[in-house]
């Protein structure tokens, strides 16, 4: 019998503590144990990237990641990018502003990667836009309006800044 580990996980801001199995995955930890299900789970082998989070403010694939190893680190998922605001983060807005979701399924993997970009890199370029969502796949819109959502989540952060700046208990970056 594999004995279970306590852990300690900050995520969007709160300690979470939970006693899990070693082999248990970030993705299902965020899903099943905290309750935040807009983390997806689509392939399990770091192919659809559907599951990504930021983890001490890189852009992860928690489907890869055991819970285990995120012991004592900061997770920001989707849920956290507008928490305790009225409205949408810039980079949620410009996704829907711009049509740069179908199905949605892929869209809260694609929207925290545009995160981790626009925080990393100001101005960026078309091919700079695809070269970061390459690992996510998205099976609805030929990838267009997701391009166009970034570009314009990108002069939105650039005028009003990055609400989660204002929220240090959320802000990820290492």
């Amino acid at each position: 019998m594999v004995s279970k580990k306590n852990i300690s996980i900050t995520v969007n801001g709160e300690a979470k503590e939970a006693e899990v199995e070693p082999r248990m995955l970030l993705a299902h930890f965020l899903r099943d144990v905290v309750g935040l299900t807009g983390t997806h789970i689509g392939c399990d082998t770091t192919n659809c990237g559907a599951c990504t989070v930021i983890m001490d403010g890189k852009a992860v694939k928690s489907c890869t990641i055991l819970a285990v190893q995120a012991n004592g680190r900061k997770i920001l998922t989707i849920e956290g990018l507008s928490k305790g605001r009225e409205k949408l983060h810039p980079v949620q807005q410009s996704f829907v502003d711009k049509h740069g979701l179908q199905c949605g399924y892929c869209t809260s993997g694609m929207i925290l990667t545009s995160y981790w970009l626009l925080k990393n890199r100001k101005n960026v370029t078309e091919e700079e836009i695809r070269a970061a969502i390459s690992g996510n796949l998205c099976r609805c819109t030929g990838y267009d309006n997701i391009v166009e959502s970034i570009k314009d989540a990108s002069k939105k952060m650039e005028e009003e800044g990055d609400p989660i700046e204002e929220h240090p208990e959320i802000k990820v970056r290492a």
